[in-house]
């Protein structure tokens, strides 16, 4: 019997749109510890790295310091704990499914797929979000920025999650839409398929990748090639 697909996908950006609540979470904190607000398409390019990163870069930007140059400690914790609390409390308002995916994960659960999502937002809010998003059960295992002590572009993120799947490395494919999907799957020498657009400011030639696309309408006749190998 030959090893089955293992596929595993990046979360925000990815399977999902989430960019309204994270904009909407981001720019809570923002006003509250006095910073600038952002649009959407801004957000974008911040996501996807966990909330710390983002609200540093966006200080960043905004303030011209970087986080790390805040001195007090106690500010940073509250700047992250406000956010993370803030947005899982309002996860799910405007966030929606990327075209195609509900319709793709029930296709490949047919085809007896495995399928799990790496993520580097925090997992408690990654197992919730996949919830009362109704997608969770798709998927066998969920591992977020502090599931291990490393996260991606670390290619780690990535393989230990298809080990404790019991999936081969070499059967497997990625899912994403950022050069941290990218370069993890890379590293681990897996193939990367790239949804264009994505939540990062590179653009989609900077970004490794075997296969593009632009919504997951169609992505089977991509899959059914690894299928078939």
């Amino acid at each position: 019997m030959s090893q089955k697909l293992t596929i595993i996908f990046d979360l925000d950006g990815t399977l999902v749109d989430t960019a309204p609540d994270l904009l909407n979470a981001h720019n809570h904190v923002m006003k509250k510890f006095g910073y600038s607000s952002r649009n959407l398409d801004e957000i974008k390019n911040l996501a996807g790295k966990g909330a710390a990163v983002m609200i540093g870069r966006s200080i960043w930007e905004s303030a011209k310091k970087e986080f790390s140059s805040i001195d007090d400690q106690k500010t940073k914790n509250e700047m992250i704990d406000e956010f993370i609390n803030y947005y899982g409390k309002n996860i799910v308002v405007k966030s929606k499914l990327i075209n195609g995916v509900y319709e793709f994960l029930k296709w490949a659960k047919s085809k007896n797929i495995s399928m799990g999502v790496c993520t580097n937002k925090q997992e408690h809010l990654a197992v919730d979000l996949l919830k009362k998003i109704k997608i969770y059960d798709f998927f066998e295992y969920v591992a977020g920025r502090n599931t291990f002590e490393y996260c991606k572009p670390d290619p780690r993120h990535i393989t230990n999650m298809i080990k404790i799947m019991n999936g081969n490395v070499k059967k497997s494919l990625m899912v994403g839409d950022s050069e941290n999907d990218a370069e993890a799957a890379k590293s681990a020498g897996i193939s990367m398929i790239l949804l264009e657009n994505g939540y990062t400011d590179k653009k989609t030639e900077q970004i490794y990748h075997n296969h593009l696309i632009k919504d997951f309408t169609g992505i089977e006749k991509i899959v059914i090639n690894y299928l078939n190998d």
